[in-house]
């Protein structure tokens, strides 16, 4: 069984209006709690900005951020959920019950959910293609660095005639794990780990397409006069709509840290915790799902990757405390039982890195 995340301060939810929370040590600043740092509480307009915008988005694609809940917050409780649960989770974010039942259920018709009923109710539980997946996502969603490079690139070619739709799903399917377009049938990637590339173009409904692909690992035997890595990652990447994008969600959530870095005893909202944490990890998700991860040597100088892998890092590890106890308090399986949180929960965003005092500079 796992521990829960817990800290000495005592929590009141009777707020009209959300805000965040931020427990601190006694001394001032943060607590360590579990290995993840908990916050002190204060009320933020940040916050309520960041919430507010997300509700009133005319489209949700409430699959998506489905997916983000399960891989954050249901997969380290056992990959379990009851749907009347999950349905209590997300209604505040305003996905209404049927957007919900319908996305859910387009997840298991995808295989990445089945269902276990017990009694009159059932649990919605990751398949193991599910749970590799996003096993396989949280190992980069969570890591405190990029991968280091061995100064070898990951090649997937085309080598059998593809129909322009199959291969556009391809392109589409490969976009979303980071790599990048050489022509029309070879894809470069700089650190992916091929077997699980090709395992999730599986899951994402290409199996039948393995086939016509090869993967290749390239050494480098490159003369003087052959074409560089930044040649390569110039024609392969368009770096300035991803830098573009890196700008935006910090420019979002650098307000948020400011504002959680502040030391006032207030109450918190613990649900509007859970609601911040998991739009956080939703933005960076799908950030880093489309990152190549490149190399320091290979990218633009101030690189906005780095600093916002950071602005996620902190403010996760201020939310930790305060969503898991929200977490206990509503989430629930089919049986009324509560899942319990896995101490690897403790392991996310390690303190081990060699930019952490990027944010302390700026």
């Amino acid at each position: 069984m796992g521990r829960h995340i817990t800290d000495g301060t005592s929590f009141n939810i009777y707020f009209k209006r959300p805000i965040c929370v931020l427990p601190c040590s006694a001394k001032g600043g943060i607590a360590n709690i579990d290995g993840l740092l908990a916050p002190q509480a204060i009320v933020t307009q940040p916050i309520q900005t960041r919430l507010d915008d997300f509700r009133q988005q005319r489209r949700v694609q409430a699959g998506s951020l489905i997916i983000s809940v399960f891989g954050d917050a249901i997969l380290p409780r056992g990959g379990r959920v009851w749907l009347g649960s999950l349905i209590r989770l997300l209604e505040p974010l305003s996905l209404n019950e049927r957007l919900i039942r319908t996305s859910v259920f387009r997840l298991v018709k995808e295989e990445w959910l089945r269902t276990e009923t017990v009694g009159r109710r059932a649990d919605y539980v990751l398949t193991n293609a599910g749970r590799h997946r996003f096993e396989e996502a949280s190992r980069h969603i969570y890591a405190s660095h990029a991968p280091l490079w061995d100064r070898r690139w990951r090649l997937i070619l085309a080598v059998g005639e593809l129909e322009p739709k199959i291969r556009e799903q391809l392109r589409q399917a490969l976009f979303w794990q980071g790599f990048g377009v050489l022509g029309n049938d070879c894809f470069v990637h700089p650190s992916a780990d091929l077997s699980a590339v090709f395992d999730a173009l599986v899951t994402d409904g290409l199996g039948d397409q393995l086939t016509r692909l090869m993967p290749l690992l390239a050494a480098d035997s490159r003369s003087g006069l052959a074409a560089s890595d930044a040649d390569l990652v110039n024609r392969a990447w368009n770096l300035e709509a991803l830098a573009t994008a890196y700008a935006d969600f910090v420019a979002t959530y650098e307000p948020i840290l400011n504002e959680l870095r502040f030391e006032h005893q207030a109450e918190a909202d613990l649900e509007s915790a859970f609601q911040l944490r998991t739009l956080l990890i939703h933005d960076y998700r799908r950030l880093l799902l489309r990152d190549p991860e490149l190399p320091e040597v290979l990218l633009p100088q101030d690189w906005p990757g780095q600093k916002a892998r950071l602005l996620c890092k902190e403010i996760y590890r201020r939310l930790a405390a305060p969503s898991e106890k929200y977490l206990d308090q509503t989430l629930q399986l089919a049986d009324g039982s509560v899942p319990a949180a896995d101490p690897l929960l403790g392991e996310r965003f390690p303190a081990d890195d060699p930019l952490a005092d990027l944010l302390r500079s700026t």
